[in-house]
């Protein structure tokens, strides 16, 4: 499983986290840090199935 680097930003209405190395615009948010980040998680999953190989940046920092 490939791994990506997570920012999470909090915010005064809550957190805002997005991942390094995909195309495209993907991004979480909930009330917590927990909560944004179980939602990045399950967009990130999302933007792979629906755009496969061509969602993954040639250089992104992963790990696997």
């Amino acid at each position: 499983m490939r791994q990506f680097k997570i920012i999470i930003e909090k915010h005064t209405d809550g957190y805002v986290a997005y991942p390094l190395g995909l195309k495209g615009v993907v991004v979480g948010e909930g009330d917590s840090y927990e909560e944004a980040l179980s939602d990045v998680k399950s967009a990130i999953r999302f933007h792979i199935e629906t755009f496969g190989q061509e969602a993954l940046e040639s250089n992104s920092p992963d790990r696997t």
